[in-house]
This record gives C-alpha cells, sequence and structure tokens, in this order.
C-alpha cells in the first residue's frame, strides 16, 4: 500500500556548504503519506543538516524542497510548522523553569478573552499527549524535575500536539528506557495509520527494522543508497553507512580474576521526590580490576542514581558501605571521589558532561589542570601537548585542540569527555549511557577504548539502555528494579530475556 501512496515530500538535488565545508551534496529523496522513512548514517554525514533545511532552520545553497507537489521554501521554523512539518530534535530544546505544558505550548500560548493565558486548556490538552505516550507525570512538572528520559518526552508531545503532515523524529529513543522505546513504537505506528509521513533518523538497527518502511544511507554528504526495509538486512545498511565493514570483538569473556577494586554493601538511596520509598535499596556488589560490570534495568530502575551515589554526585544522604581496594572510601563530593581514584562520565553529554562555550582543549584539561601547571600557573604549552597527545591516541576527529567543542560530532564530544577523565589518572570509572545519541561508527570507537582500558586493568561500571550493548561489551551484568537488584549473571549466562525478566521482577506485584 505504500508503494502506491501519494509522494508527499521530494528533495531534489539540494546542496548546502558551510564556508569551504560541502555538508551535503546534490541530495534528493522522496518520502509518501503514511510512511516511516528511516535516514540512517554517520555523525556529520549530513542528516541533520537536511532535517533543518526541511525544518526551517537552515536554507539549502542549490536544489529545492517540495511539499504536496509544490515548491516548499521556508524562512523560519514557524513557517515550516505552518505548513506541516515538525522536528524533534536529538537535543533537548526545552525551558527548565517551564512546566511540561507551557513548553509544549511555548510560542503558541492557548489564550482566553484574547488577553489571559489558559492555563487549564494547555494543561489538559497536553496531560491527554502524556496519557497517548504512557509518560508518568503531570502537565505541570517543572521540565527541570524531569529525568532526560521524560524530557525527551516532554519534546515528542511537543511536535504531536502540532498535528504535523511531515513529522522528523532525530533520534527520539536515545534517552528512552525499553518501556518508553515499544509507547514510542505504537506512537509510530498509529501517525503511520493516520497517513502522516514520518522521517526517523536512528543509529539504531533493531528500531530501523521495526519501523521503516525505506531506509535511506548518507555518508559525507551524499545519499548513497535507498533500500526497501524486506529487502535488506543490517548486514548491507552498517557497511553503507560507514564505509567499510565494522569487525565486532570476538574475544571470549572470561570470568574477571583481578583483585577486588570496589565493594558495596547494602547501599540505598531515598527517593527524591516520594517520602518513604527508596530509589536504591540495599544494593550489594563487588567490582575487580580489568572487569566491566553492566548495569541494565528500566528507566527509573535506579541505574543512574547508583553511580552518582559511588560519585557523591548526589545530594541525598546514602547509606551502606563503600569499599575502595578494601578501605572505606564513602565520598561526599565528586571532587572527593576523585581524590579517591574514581571518575564519571554523565548520561547526559550536553547538559552535564560538556562546557559548551569552551574549546576541545579547555574540555580536555578541566579536571587535570594542576598536572599541567608550572607553580601557580598552568603551562599553556604542557597543556596544548597534553590535549593533542589525547586527541591523537583516541582518534578525536577535530580541526585543531582550539576548536569549539560545539563543532564536533558527538562521537567525538563523548571521546573528549573520556579523555578528560582519563587523564585524572582514575582506577575505577563510572560510565552512564556513554554511547547515547551517538553513531555506529563512532560507537565502535568508543567499544575499542573500553577494551583498551580494560586489557589496561581498569575496573569499569557502565550502564546502558541497550541490552545488546551490554551483553557484548559486559564482563558481568548486574539487574536493578525498582532499586533492587534482581539478578547478576556472567557473560556466558547473560540472555535479553534473563535480563528483562530479572528488570520486571517487582513491576508485576507492585502495580
Amino acid at each position: 500500500m505504500m508503494a502506491t501512496a501519494a509522494v508527499r515530500l521530494e528533495v531534489r538535488q539540494v546542496t548546502k556548504r558551510f564556508g569551504g565545508v560541502v555538508a551535503l551534496s546534490n541530495v534528493s529523496l522522496e518520502a509518501r503519506s503514511g510512511e516511516v522513512h528511516a535516514i540512517c548514517g554517520e555523525n556529520g554525514a549530513g542528516k541533520s543538516t537536511l532535517m533543518k533545511i526541511l525544518s526551517g532552520a537552515l536554507t539549502a545553497d542549490e536544489g529545492e524542497v517540495l511539499l504536496n507537489g509544490k515548491s516548499a521554501r521556508f524562512s523560519g521554523p514557524r513557517d515550516a510548522e505552518k505548513a506541516g512539518i515538525s522536528i524533534i530534535y536529538q537535543e533537548l530544546n526545552l525551558v527548565p523553569d517551564l512546566s511540561a505544558a507551557a513548553n509544549i505550548f511555548l510560542g503558541r500560548e492557548l489564550v482566553r478573552g484574547g488577553i489571559f493565558l489558559d492555563d487549564r486548556s494547555m494543561e489538559r490538552q497536553a496531560d491527554i499527549l502524556f496519557q497517548q505516550l504512557g509518560a508518568p507525570f503531570s502537565s505541570r512538572t517543572k521540565v527541570r524535575d524531569l529525568r532526560i528520559g521524560d524530557q525527551q518526552m516532554v519534546e515528542i508531545a511537543k511536535a504531536l500536539s502540532l498535528d504535523a503532515d511531515v513529522l522528523i523524529m532525530d533520534e527520539p529513543t536515545s534517552a528512552l528506557a525499553e518501556g518508553e522505546v515499544q509507547r514510542l513504537y505504537r506512537v509510530v505506528d498509529s501517525l503511520k495509520a493516520q497517513g502522516v509521513t514520518v522521517l526517523y533518523i536512528s543509529h539504531k538497527m533493531d528500531e530501523i527494522f521495526r519501523l521503516a518502511d525505506r531506509i535511506t544511507v548518507f555518508r559525507d554528504g551524499k545519499n548513497v543508497a535507498t533500500r526497501i526495509k524486506s529487502e535488506t538486512s543490517p548486514s548491507e545498511i552498517i557497511p553503507l553507512m560507514v564505509g567499510r565493514d565494522l569487525i565486532p570483538s570476538d574475544r571470549s569473556k572470561r570470568p574477571p580474576s583481578g583483585k577486588i577494586k570496589l565493594r558495596v554493601e547494602n547501599l540505598s538511596l531515598p527517593h527524591a521526590t516520594q517520602a518513604g520509598r527508596m530509589q536504591l535499596d540495599g544494593v550489594t556488589f563487588e567490582l575487580r580490576a580489568g572487569e566491566i560490570l553492566g548495569i541494565a534495568g528500566l528507566l527509573g530502575a535506579g541505574r543512574t542514581e547508583l553511580l552518582e551515589s559511588l560519585f557523591g554526585a548526589t545530594s541525598r544522604h546514602a547509606t551502606g558501605q563503600i569499599l575502595i581496594d578494601g578501605q572505606s572510601a564513602r565520598s561526599s563530593s565528586p571532587a572527593q571521589a576523585m581524590q579517591l581514584g574514581l571518575a564519571m562520565v554523565t548520561e547526559d553529554r550536553k547538559g552535564l558532561g560538556l562546557f559548551d562555550q569552551m574549546t576541545v582543549k579547555d574540555n580536555i584539561s578541566m579536571c587535570s589542570l594542576q598536572s599541567v601547571a608550572r607553580g601557580p600557573w598552568i603551562s599553556s604549552a604542557r597543556e596544548n601537548s597534553t590535549c593533542q597527545q589525547q586527541v591523537q591516541r583516541w582518534g578525536v576527529k577535530t580541526s585543531s585542540i582550539h576548536a569549539p567543542i560545539l563543532s564536533l560530532s558527538g562521537g567525538n564530544q563523548q571521546k573528549c569527555i573520556l579523555a578528560r577523565w582519563l587523564l585524572t589518572c582514575p582506577s575505577i570509572l563510572l560510565l552512564d549511557e556513554p554511547t547515547r545519541g551517538i553513531d555506529v561508527g563512532a560507537k565502535a570507537e568508543i567499544y575499542r577504548i573500553l577494551e583498551e582500558l580494560r586489557a589496561q586493568g581498569m575496573a569499569m561500571v557502565m550502564t546502558s539502555s541497550e541490552l545488546p550493548e551490554l551483553l557484548s561489551v559486559s564482563d558481568r551484568i548486574l539487574v536493578l528494579c525498582e532499586g533492587r537488584l534482581t539478578g547478576e549473571f556472567s557473560h556466558a549466562e547473560a540472555t535479553e530475556e534473563k535480563i528483562m525478566h530479572a528488570a520486571t521482577a517487582f513491576l508485576s506485584t507492585n502495580n
């Protein structure tokens, strides 16, 4: 049926340059009514540039865009929205101090009497959208009080409220756990049934092959292939994206034999907003040198809270015992945790990981300036040399260490954050969703970095919402459900089914 549907959106020979850099080169594609058309490719391939042109944020230098057969040229995002094109960006674009409802209707507020804001109507409509998405919070909740996954739900609800003919989704599940992802799938299926055209950008092959009717691959600013989903496979799409075969690690995971670096006993943490409930409840485990310990669980299970408690990055008082190399090592702040040999890469790269107004160099050296100082003064020469070495060692793709950090792709930004923490010479590395929002090529590079660190004896704790990632990378996997440890599996024992069973252990009895 999709093949005979009318063409709703057509891109003809679009080119876009930024100075001497060609971001898009003679790109063409089409998308039909009621079609989910997946767009994939490595970061920097041109996907986001094209989506910004379609949504009015950028203007093409050459070529044209047709909407329902008519030439469309937008002066800005509002112009594109009026024409029926809406976009959900990967990087959240919300106002933290406003409520979820106010963010949804920002710039197009409902009024009564022609003068007064109609907060009740906006909240009522927003709550209907959240119910459709299965979002577990009120429209009155301020965005700053929502976790990353819930903030993503607000972005999705905002786009859905526009009743667009064309909906662009840029990595919409990057911060969502499995339950939220399944709800989003149902929303996309519903939109497709209503005749909405969905352009779906993702690096996740399981998502693409679950949702898409057709798949277009971008590489180096060009459309290199379009395939019908039923006539292709991930083994064909991934090499098209990266221009090479990705060779997965084939090492046999062995039980870690290094000494115990970290011992956690009966760690508990009160819930942030619900009195009497615990976000961590009696968690006990150990971590050995040269081990990657995966932490699995649904959104709200306590994965992030576990890492934050270890790193002293929570304002609430955690109880229990934490030992490093057999010595009591509770940290009350990240600075103290660093002195104890811990480092942490946060899940929120944009909000908590990057110093976004600074350069690549500044972002890498920020936590280890003492090592490049001469007396009370920072040696620019030593700082530059150290950062250049890190850029080369970890394969950061940048024009210069003095380039703005935001000029880098997400994967290269993440490598800079890793380099920053590794310069502090930690013995224990905490990684919260370290590959969230980066492409398959960058993921493979991050995996290689982690494997190199593991071989050097680094002890690592890593959370991820992607079970195939945890199964591939981890030596051992712990599962949390509602703050409690409900499963522990060796690499050989672990399966997606076992992990999901443990991750939902308490949910059926508590609902």
